[in-house]
């Protein structure tokens, strides 16, 4: 298995699993990031911080700390 951090940019996964608690874990499935999501990683800044994705049809940033809290595999 592998974070949303460590996936390559271009390439489609789905969200296995959310690591964290409490208000990190929240706030990640507040931006509609939950167990089952198809995200699209577009691109990342260029030192690596932050990720730009597609969720659910809109665009979102998210910080590689974040990131690395979202379990995902290939779609």
């Amino acid at each position: 298995m592998q974070t949303l951090k460590e996936s390559k940019i271009g390439s489609t996964v789905r969200v296995v699993k959310l690591k964290g608690d409490g208000p990190l874990k929240r706030r990640i499935m507040d931006m509609g990031i939950t167990k089952g999501t198809r995200i699209y990683i577009r691109k990342v800044a260029p030192f690596g911080d932050p990720l730009e994705v597609t969720v659910r049809g809109y665009e979102l940033s998210l910080r590689k700390s974040e990131a690395e809290n979202i379990i995902v595999e290939q779609a």
